[in-house]
């Protein structure tokens, strides 16, 4: 697989206490069974400083570093500071620059952007899902019932939902290259049962 370019990115997005971090990792894990890598990202509106003051990684960026690493011998991190004229697509694109090893990126939050939505729902919230408000969401992920949604995934279904999740990033070329033989054939089957 070529590894020059950046991997597809679909958003799930939902109100408070809709299960977007349960069932992100329903679908990380279920996405790789079938053998394909791949990478999250938390969405976040609010200010945060990640790298505390006082700490050698942030020390180098207060110095003037444009990117700061950590390495340890299980994990590794990366801080940069986002020019301020970035734009909400260019701070994806700079971050996707790190996950070249990614088959899929499944990103939690993040209403605005311009990339595939999924919306989960439940109705115990109280709140009608942000489909019913004009938010272009690919569909509603829910076992509750609603016609306010453009499609209704069935939530309990993980096996499907990840299947449709990549037919939803499959738009790339990226990650049509990339899908193991048994994971591609079955999504090609799946996408012409549903024409």
């Amino acid at each position: 697989m070529p590894r020059d370019l950046v991997p597809p990115r679909v958003h799930i997005v939902g109100r408070r206490n809709s299960g977007k971090t349960t069932l992100i990792c329903e679908l990380i894990a279920a996405i790789s069974q079938q053998g394909l890598n791949v990478g999250s990202i938390k969405h976040t509106p609010h200010r945060h400083e990640f790298d505390h003051p006082g700490k050698d990684s942030h020390r180098h960026r207060a110095a003037g570093a444009c990117a700061a690493g950590i390495i340890s011998p299980d994990a590794g991190a990366v801080f940069w500071t986002i020019p301020p004229e970035y734009d909400r697509e260019q701070r994806y694109a700079a971050l996707l620059r790190m996950y070249v090893e990614c088959d899929i990126v499944l990103v939690e939050g993040d209403t605005q952007t311009a990339a595939p939505k999924v919306e989960v729902w439940r109705s115990a919230v109280g709140l009608p899902p942000f489909a019913s408000e004009g938010l272009a969401v690919h569909a509603v992920i829910s076992d509750d019932t609603t016609d306010l949604a453009p499609e209704l995934w069935p939530r309990a279904d993980i096996h499907g939902l990840s299947r449709n999740i990549l037919r939803l990033a499959s738009r790339s070329p990226r990650l049509d290259q990339g899908l193991p033989a048994g994971s591609q054939h079955e999504t090609q089957e799946d996408a012409v049962a549903s024409c």
